[in-house]
């Protein structure tokens, strides 16, 4: 079933990063989504097992980096490892937006986000979270989207 969900309805790739207790990590997702205009509000959907997830309810704080559709081996650095046992971010470039939170120099674009409301979704929790910060970094290229095939 879970083929024709994601065939069905299309998302963009991103990586959700955070800092928290002296550690940087970031995760692949797909469930992202801008959910209000007026605060400007989007949602991560991230699994309770996830080492992110942890981070994420330390900081109060996480940043999405929207990939662009040549970034498909990033995608994969991020999203088939822990960050629990490996440094992710120890050999890509990045900065820290204002609220610390790592953002990817080569990402198409990023926002980074004060957590505001946690909802649980089934096996995952939806972190809300008010966007702060953000801008786009490549203006020439089009965004990664999740296409089963590609990472499965």
């Amino acid at each position: 079933m879970q083929k024709v969900i994601s065939s069905a309805i299309v998302h963009g790739v991103y990586i959700v990063t955070v800092q928290a207790q002296g550690r940087k990590n970031g995760m692949t997702a797909a469930w992202v989504s801008q959910v209000s205009f007026k605060p400007p509000l989007v949602m991560a959907s991230i699994a309770p097992a996830r080492y992110t997830y942890k981070l994420i309810k330390n900081s109060g704080y996480f940043a999405i980096n929207t990939l662009s559709e040549d970034q498909v081996m990033l995608a994969k650095h991020f999203g088939f490892q822990t960050g629990r046992k490996v440094d992710k971010l120890a050999e890509i470039e990045h900065f820290e937006a204002g609220h610390g939170s790592p953002v990817i120099k080569d990402a198409l674009a990023y926002i980074e986000c004060k957590v505001i409301d946690t909802h649980e979704a089934g096996d995952h929790t939806l972190f809300i979270g008010e966007v702060i910060e953000g801008k786009v970094l490549k203006e020439e290229k089009g965004p990664l989207l999740f296409i089963w095939e590609k990472f499965f």
